[in-house]
């Protein structure tokens, strides 16, 4: 659109498959023609607001950024929408360098380089501005930090380091005692027992998984479902501060 602020996409084909990749907070769609032709990489950031949406071309939502046309007709538009425009997208298939692995499809990954690296300065600040920290916590934003350490009980302001070296201990232990579990027994016991990394995992889980798509800013039963999910961000009762980024902490 004349008023998006990414780069242009130097793309053309009258028939091309669009396919997509997530990493934490960053999403990487492939525009691959069906004939002959180069694929090109686009990765994208939503910011607040970003979003994609399916609609009919002649009805186009407002700050659609990018447009991209299906050839059938009447022809829909699959749209990068972005009202705020705190999203962006740039050309090139690689992920930003300093983002870790992605707490949705890199657990494990995400979970040794949180452990490996108490000793950076990231963990020096309080837990609730060390969980927005993409270099260990590549998908946490403010809502679901918020959910995560009301779950635990955890005060937002504790030392990050203090929070998480209790689970190196944590872990050691409960290796000594699962040693001899199925799998299936050590999973029940992480299900009833998480800690904050694997809760880190399984509340954007949550999300992902449920049946409505809760963050549609156009279907106001679906945002109606995500409020109700909620039990901490943006809750009546809960009390709220700035944390040294400006960004507003939900809590108990």
């Amino acid at each position: 659109s004349a008023v998006g602020r990414g780069p242009e996409v130097p793309f053309s084909g009258e028939a091309y498959r669009v396919t997509a990749t997530s990493r934490g907070k960053e999403l990487r769609l492939t525009l691959t023609p069906l004939g002959p032709g180069e694929p090109l990489h686009l990765v994208f950031r939503f910011g607040m607001s970003g979003s994609f949406r399916l609609c009919p071309a002649a009805e186009l939502p407002r700050h659609a950024h990018l447009r991209f046309l299906t050839g059938e007709s009447p022809p829909r538009a699959l749209c990068f929408v972005d009202a705020r425009r705190f999203g962006s997208w740039r050309l090139g298939d690689a992920w930003q360098p300093d983002r870790g692995p992605c707490v949705l499809t890199e657990y494990q990954a995400f979970r040794d380089n949180v452990l490996k690296n108490l000793e950076d300065r990231a963990f020096d600040k309080p837990i609730c501005e060390a969980l927005l920290n993409q270099k260990f916590f590549n998908g946490i934003g403010n809502y679901l930090r918020a959910e995560i350490l009301y779950r635990l009980k955890i005060p937002p302001f504790e030392k990050a380091r203090t929070v998480l070296e209790a689970l190196k201990d944590q872990e050691q232990e409960r290796r000594k005692k699962n040693s001899s579990l199925t799998l299936s027994k050590k999973l029940k016991l992480m299900r009833e027992n998480p800690d904050l990394l694997e809760l880190c995992h399984t509340v954007p889980m949550e999300v992902v998984a449920a049946e409505k798509n809760f963050f549609d800013p156009y279907d106001a039963e679906n945002y109606a479902a995500f409020k109700s999910w909620l039990q901490c961000y943006l809750v009546p009762g809960m009390s709220c501060l700035r944390d040294r980024n400006g960004r507003t902490v939900w809590f108990q």
